[in-house]
């Protein structure tokens, strides 16, 4: 782990929250997703990391690495 650049994750929706419980839709939400094929942009930190595992099966999660 380098000091400097925060890492950075890429959160990708891939399956629609129709059907799942409120819970995980209010996580989607707060991930700044809301539809399959909607991508966002996080800080890789325990907090998104620990909502990403909420919704692990809807997202898909890429790591950037920083230039």
């Amino acid at each position: 782990h380098r000091s400097g650049g925060e890492m950075k994750i890429k959160v990708t929706q891939v399956r629609s929250t129709i059907n799942r419980p409120e819970k995980q839709k209010q996580v989607i939400k707060s991930l700044g997703l809301g539809r399959p094929g909607r991508s966002r942009i996080h800080d890789d930190n325990p907090c998104i990391r620990g909502m990403i595992n909420k919704v692990s099966h809807l997202v898909k999660v890429e790591e950037l690495k920083e230039e």
